[in-house]
């Protein structure tokens, strides 16, 4: 099965999906950084928490990227194996296909900005997805929609705070607060990330409106793909149910590539199709 992955000629035996990590390379307007009395001693003021969550998203998505992955939803009595491949251009544009299995393949998510398309090929219809949907389960993994918006949605609509930095493996390790706006259009009480200094996400903990930790994903292996250092194998897990897990693995990944407009229209979300 070969894949487009320019965005030139899209071929009609295949599929495509988008893994949706968002780009930054500069604090976003309106957004500023709050390093609050609570900061351990010693943690530097030089270091500023939306440079370092918008270089740590810069890291896994690029100008625009290609990804092709594989997913794992792991249950006590059962799991499924799926793949998938992946555009995203700049911090708001995301296309997602599945390849396999075959009766999953062709399923298909857009994102641009806050909107949301699903398509399903045995219906052969799109569906924009409302606000009260985006909470549930994505494709019947431990990712919900929200999880695969989450990093624009830092930059717009949480507030970053430094609140801890410690030294492991060489690495200096530092820990951001994301809380959210008053008005933002969230379900978290606070998201919790763990960023290495070379800008690799190590953990993101989601906390509930009372800030009790209900969900995290962990970065199982990082290297190096496409030439930058990158979590390769990323593990979400429900924090009270650790025996149901889905993980994603990144089998190939390419940075900066060129990709025409129509990739992230709703034409394009449902062009792709499976023999």
């Amino acid at each position: 099965m070969s894949v487009d992955r320019y965005g030139g000629k899209f071929s009609l035996g295949i599929s495509s999906i988008v893994w949706s990590l968002a780009l930054s390379m500069a604090s976003t307007p309106g957004l500023m950084a709050n390093p609050g009395p609570a900061v351990e001693p010693g943690l530097s003021a030089a270091v500023d928490a939306v440079e370092l969550v918008t270089r740590a998203i810069d890291q896994t998505r690029g100008l625009s990227s290609f990804a092709s992955m594989s997913m794992l939803v792991k249950r006590p009595d059962w799991q499924r194996s799926s793949s998938l491949v992946a555009w995203t251009r700049g911090r708001e544009e995301s296309l997602i296909r599945f390849t396999a299995p075959a009766r999953d393949a062709g399923n298909a998510l857009l994102k641009q900005a806050d909107k949301m398309w699903t398509f399903n090929p045995k219906l052969n219809r799109s569906i924009r997805l409302p606000n009260s949907m985006k909470s549930q389960s994505w494709a019947g993994s431990d990712f919900s929609y929200n999880d695969l918006s989450r990093s624009d949605k830092w930059l717009r609509h949480y507030t970053l705070e430094l609140v801890k930095v410690a030294d492991a493996d060489g690495h200096k390790i530092y820990t951001v607060d994301a809380v959210p706006l008053e008005d933002a259009p969230v379900v978290w009480g606070k998201e919790q990330m763990v960023i290495r200094d070379d800008y690799v996400l190590l953990e993101l903990t989601y906390f509930d409106q009372e800030l009790v930790p209900l969900k995290q994903m962990r970065s199982l292996e990082v290297g190096e793909m496409g030439g930058r250092m990158m979590a390769i194998t990323l593990r979400m897990v429900n924090l009270d149910e650790p025996d149901k897990y889905t993980e994603v693995r990144y089998d190939e990944m390419d940075f900066d590539i060129t990709l025409e407009d129509r990739m992230f229209t709703v034409f394009s979300l449902q062009s792709g199709r499976v023999d």
